[in-house]
């Protein structure tokens, strides 16, 4: 039974999307900077990223340390970031934080964030929701530091 769980968890498109990371390296000096560690996992990511000068997203890069699952996220989070403001990631962060709060039977909308849907079967497995999390709060530290940038 646990192994059919792992099978619908860990599906190809899930697991494909763990290997576009490699389109964000992590290998400039960014403006803005942030890294994190999952306290439920022990996962751990390094992001970097630029703004342009609308302040809006104009690349990123990324140094991830995580299952499938935060790679995944942190994959679909930097896919979809160009072009984003803060306030927009910081809101996809806030929706999926709301929406892995709430109940099989009361489930939050699915956040509005392109390719999020293939997150959906990690919602009942809580010992992933650090992971999965764990890009936006990093991209929203970094964007919301008070810091000056580089």
């Amino acid at each position: 039974m646990a192994e059919q769980s792992a099978t619908k968890l860990y599906t190809p498109n899930l697991l494909s999307l763990a290997t576009r990371l490699a389109q964000f390296p992590l290998d400039k000096d960014f403006a803005y900077r942030a890294r994190g560690r999952s306290k439920t996992c022990g996962s751990t990511i390094e992001l970097g990223v630029d703004l342009d000068n609308s302040g809006r997203v104009k690349s990123l890069g990324l140094q991830v340390s995580a299952c499938a699952i935060g790679q995944s996220s942190a994959a679909i989070m930097a896919l979809g970031a160009e072009g984003r403001l803060p306030e927009e990631i910081a809101a996809t962060k806030d929706a999926i934080e709301a929406w892995l709060k709430s109940d099989d039977g009361d489930l939050a909308p699915t956040p509005d964030w392109t390719g999020f849907d293939a997150l959906e079967a990690a919602h009942p497995h809580k010992g992933r929701h650090g992971a999965l999390l764990m890009a936006w709060t990093v991209i929203t530290q970094a964007l919301s530091s008070s810091e000056q940038p580089r």
